[in-house]
């Protein structure tokens, strides 16, 4: 039976505390990646950064749904281990879950959000 991976989308507020908000998640189900984020915890963030960073983790955001094609477990994996200024990865996650539309929002609502933007 294959399992769910999944790897948590943070906006890091601050640095030097660790303090860091998940706007999203990749889930990858086999081959396929969904990436999924929230529009409400996108605009929460409008009031906690400078408008500069706040466009760029927005369009950030909005733009890797569409562009999934380029990642894969290795890509997740460095971006883990090296992306962790305005926006960070958690490394990947597998769980014992059957990879299907049901499990990956519950994984969507309980790690992030309850109101998914695809």
């Amino acid at each position: 039976m294959d399992k769910l991976q999944y790897s948590i989308i943070y906006a890091v507020i601050r640095q030097e505390i660790s303090e860091q908000l998940s706007v999203g998640m990749i889930i990858i189900d086999g081959s396929k990646v969904d990436i999924r984020y929230s529009e409400d915890k996108l605009k929460a963030l409008k009031y906690l950064y400078p408008q500069v960073k706040y466009d760029f983790i927005s369009k950030t955001m909005r733009s890797l749904p569409q562009n999934n094609s380029f990642i894969g477990k290795k890509d997740i994996d460095y971006l883990a281990r090296y992306c962790n200024n305005l926006i960070a990865v958690s490394p990947l996650q597998t769980i014992d879950l059957e990879p299907n539309e049901q499990n990956k929002d519950w994984l969507f609502r309980n790690y992030v959000h309850s109101n998914p933007k695809n």
